[in-house]
């Protein structure tokens, strides 16, 4: 578990892992993936890999359609998989159902970070980042904090501070966060971070990230 003084009590996080699309950029089979190999491993077991050294207080994997597939697949530990049983209704539904699991759980989370399973170069030193910068970003009101990489792409992690949970009861689609971060300018707090965040959205992704390995 992470937790940190602050002002005393220290502060507890939760993640929560998004893994329920269809990714049918990539195949037609649902979650394969989230099981293509990167490095001798699953893609989605190198995204939980960082959240487990980070070490959140609790961690949520929001399933979809290819579950039964990744639940054999991957070597779990602790990690709570719910079923988002339409996800269909684009990314955000994912995100309503991992939230909603957090609030069920036992214990006050201070935070969630948003992470996505396709993502398989997400760097614990970057959940760090955030979670350092959670100190800044409450006195300030801010709720929202993204990394700002030194690179153009996607922004992911996002840590969602206790205070924006309910923002995301209205979102729908399959933007995610972004139109959160986008209407919000004044709850957010850009972190900077070295490097830059891939991810696969088709199988020309993966092949670079394996053309950077060799």
């Amino acid at each position: 578990m992470y937790r940190r003084p602050v002002d005393g009590p220290g502060i507890a996080f939760a993640a929560v892992v998004l893994a329920a699309g269809t990714g049918s950029r990539f195949s037609p089979q649902p979650g394969a993936k989230l099981l293509a190999e990167l490095d001798g491993r699953p893609l989605l077991a190198h995204v939980l890999l960082a959240v487990r050294e980070f070490g959140p207080a609790a961690t949520v994997v929001v399933l979809g359609r290819g579950a039964p597939d990744i639940e054999r697949a991957i070597e779990w530990r602790a990690e709570l998989r719910v079923i988002n049983h339409t996800p269909e209704r684009g990314l955000a539904s994912s995100l309503q159902a991992g939230i909603h699991a957090l609030r069920a759980l036992p214990g006050e989370f201070d935070g969630a970070f948003i992470v996505l399973g396709d993502q398989p170069r997400l760097r614990v030193e970057v959940l760090q980042a955030l979670a350092s910068a959670a100190d800044i970003a409450r006195p300030k009101g801010r709720s929202l904090l993204v990394p700002r990489y030194e690179t153009a792409g996607p922004r992911n992690p996002v840590l969602l501070l206790r205070p924006a949970w309910g923002w995301v009861d209205g979102l729908s689609g399959d933007r995610g966060l972004g139109p959160l971060i986008a209407s919000r300018p004044d709850a957010v707090l850009d972190v900077p971070v070295r490097g830059d965040m891939p991810d696969v959205d088709e199988p020309a992704d993966l092949e670079r990230l394996r053309a950077l390995e060799d």
